[in-house]
């Protein structure tokens, strides 16, 4: 199935003055509508939404994915190659703090990909990838 339009995506944030800042100014997403419980931002054309929700103590899982301790849950984007490089320098220069550096994974096999993660002030961890061939997205 093609998907024709933009996902929509609600996160939880226990820090919602925090977290706008870190979208808007660290990530450069731009800020959409508001209110006192959540905010809308411009995910790489796709609608985001961060909620107020209490802090929770769930401690973040991960699980072994081409040796690298991926976290589990998280969500992203996949971009074009080139969009991928300049966001991830821009990341870098922001000083983001990494759970996964920006890197090239399953290099030389079917899905060979470039990806990073990293956790956004309320713990919700991000993936963004690429594909320099992108009809490997669902490749076996």
């Amino acid at each position: 199935m093609d998907i024709l339009n933009p996902f929509h995506l609600a996160i939880p944030v226990h820090n919602l003055d925090t977290c706008r800042i870190f979208y808007r100014d660290t990530l450069g997403f731009t800020e959409g509508r508001s209110s006192d419980h959540w905010v809308d931002f411009n995910f790489f054309g796709h609608q985001l939404v961060i909620h107020y929700k209490p802090k929770s103590e769930e401690v973040l899982h991960t699980n072994a994915v081409d040796g690298k301790n991926v976290p589990v849950p998280h969500f992203g984007v996949v971009l074009e190659w080139e969009a991928f490089h300049t966001f991830s320098s821009h990341l870098q220069n922001k000083n983001i703090n990494f759970v996964i550096e920006p890197y090239i994974r399953f290099q030389g096999e079917i899905g060979e990909q470039a990806t990073m993660f990293f956790l956004d002030p309320a713990g919700n961890a991000l993936e963004f990838k690429a594909f320099k061939d992108r009809s490997q997205l669902f490749a076996k």
